[in-house]
């Protein structure tokens, strides 16, 4: 019997003639379909918003959090105990950095960091206790290519798990459809896209996903990253969007990297053919959505950036500003902003150039007009 005075499973009633509180107990204990136990575990907004982000990277479930690094650091702590190893990008955005290269010692966890487009590098950094390899599909801010069929070649040959933020590519790759174990967001970014929220996602298998949220030992429902339904309700909406957004962002960031190209700015932009990352993107990309809406140009030094950016700011071109992915181009010098938690000598190690400036494009409709603007900044050094 059970403590209700119910028999065991077996033999229980139909559901229409069960107790409430034998309903209450089975949801608990994850065996109630339809019914949500609490909303920091699941709600009907945030389990819409999963779905639907799960459909758009082609896993099986996915999880809402109230942020981007809280995507990150759940996924990645549900992975690995003290004693475990992780092997990462070194180009990697800086919030992600600090965690893994910080705050990650306090349960004695170490972490290699590579350059993962050396593929032999991530293989030779691999240990017995390796539990992640960890990378972002384009890296933050030298918008590096990680191969990702390659990379989770390596990770299935040692048993690993290849994690891959595609926060810069939603929908230009899909991580898990080229062997991505976990895929994670931060969806304040693109698939938001109106700055107006700070949220994240993580998309997996359903046995991930089912002990990212168990009750008794999820990462994501002890620790409390729970996104506001009202904020989900949001998001969905503007996710309808994503894939005109994504394909604007793309066109007018590749017009601006051939302008800047022209000007004899040096440009980063993995659209050009002979970008090192070109081959890799164009092989898993889907290309009806272009090569996205991330440029960077190099300055040289942080003097010069700072100045170009106030001016691009005061003739109307963005807003000088640390996120991505809105209407409006936004653009910062990454080695002292979003970087600046890597310490100067990796970023030099990285090849960061402490003149860096990332754009994330907007959708602007007229792009020419845009270029005009910034090429009378550029004049104006």
């Amino acid at each position: 019997m059970s403590e209700i005075g119910y028999p065991t499973s077996d033999l229980r009633p139909p559901t229409s003639d069960r107790h409430p509180l034998y309903t209450m107990s089975d949801t608990f204990a994850g065996l109630q379909e339809g019914c949500y136990l609490y909303s920091r575990h699941w709600n009907p907004s945030n389990k819409y918003l999963a779905d639907a982000v799960a459909a758009m990277e082609g896993t099986e479930a996915a999880w809402v959090t109230a942020s981007g690094m809280g995507a990150i650091t759940s996924a990645i702590l549900q992975l690995v105990s003290t004693g475990d190893h992780i092997v990462c990008s070194i180009t990697t955005y800086g919030g992600t950095f600090a965690f893994l290269n910080n705050y990650l010692k306090k349960f004695r966890i170490e972490v290699t960091f590579v350059d993962i487009t050396d593929l032999e590098a991530v293989k030779n950094a691999i240990r017995p206790n390796t539990k992640i390899i960890y990378t972002e599909t384009m890296t933050n801010p030298l918008l590096q290519i990680s191969d990702i069929p390659a990379l989770a070649k390596i990770a299935n040959d040692h048993d690993l798990k290849l994690m891959v933020d595609n926060t810069f590519t939603p929908m230009i790759v899909s991580p898990a459809m080229q062997g991505a174990h976990i895929v994670v967001h931060s969806m304040t970014k693109f698939i938001n896209g109106k700055n107006d929220c700070v949220a994240g996602a993580i998309c997996g298998t359903q046995e991930f996903i089912d002990a990212l949220c168990d009750v008794n030992s999820g990462t994501a429902m002890l620790l409390g990253p729970a996104l506001d339904p009202l904020r989900s309700s949001s998001i969905l909406k503007n996710l309808h969007t994503l894939h005109i957004r994504m394909k604007q962002h793309s066109k007018n960031a590749k017009y601006l990297a051939e302008k800047f190209r022209e000007a004899g700015i040096k440009i980063i932009y993995p659209g050009f053919e002979d970008n090192k990352g070109y081959p890799v993107l164009k092989k898993m990309m889907n290309e009806e959505f272009g090569f996205g809406g991330m440029i960077a140009i190099d300055m040289g030094t942080s003097e010069i950036a700072s100045r170009l950016m106030e001016k691009m700011e005061g003739e109307g071109v963005g807003y000088l500003a640390v996120s991505l992915g809105y209407f409006k181009t936004l653009f910062s010098n990454s080695g002292k902003s979003t970087s600046s938690e890597v310490p100067e000598e990796i970023q030099k190690e990285m090849g960061l150039s402490e003149g860096l400036i990332r754009f994330s494009v907007g959708l602007d409709n007229d792009i020419e007009q845009t270029w005009t603007r910034i090429k009378s900044c550029l004049e104006k050094l």
